[in-house]
C-alpha cells in the first residue's frame, strides 16, 4: 500500500492510456470512414483533374 501513489481522479496508469489509445484509434478510424476512406479521394483527385479540361461541348461552343 505505501508504494501505490494516489493521482486523484484524473491520474494517468497503464489501464487509462490504453483506454485512451483504442478511443483515439476509434476516433481516426470513424474520420477515415466519414472522409471515404483512400479510394473516394482518388476518384476526387481524378475528378478535379478531369474537371480542368473543357468538354467536346465547351470546345464547340454549341
Amino acid at each position: 500500500m505505501a508504494d501505490e501513489r494516489n493521482n486523484g481522479p484524473f491520474g494517468l496508469n497503464r489501464t487509462r492510456i490504453m483506454i485512451l489509445l483504442m478511443g483515439a484509434l476509434v476516433l481516426l478510424i470513424s474520420i477515415g470512414m466519414f472522409l471515404g476512406g483512400p479510394n473516394s479521394y482518388q476518384a476526387l483527385r481524378e475528378a478535379s483533374d478531369a474537371a480542368k479540361e473543357p468538354t467536346a461541348e465547351q470546345v464547340s461552343g454549341d
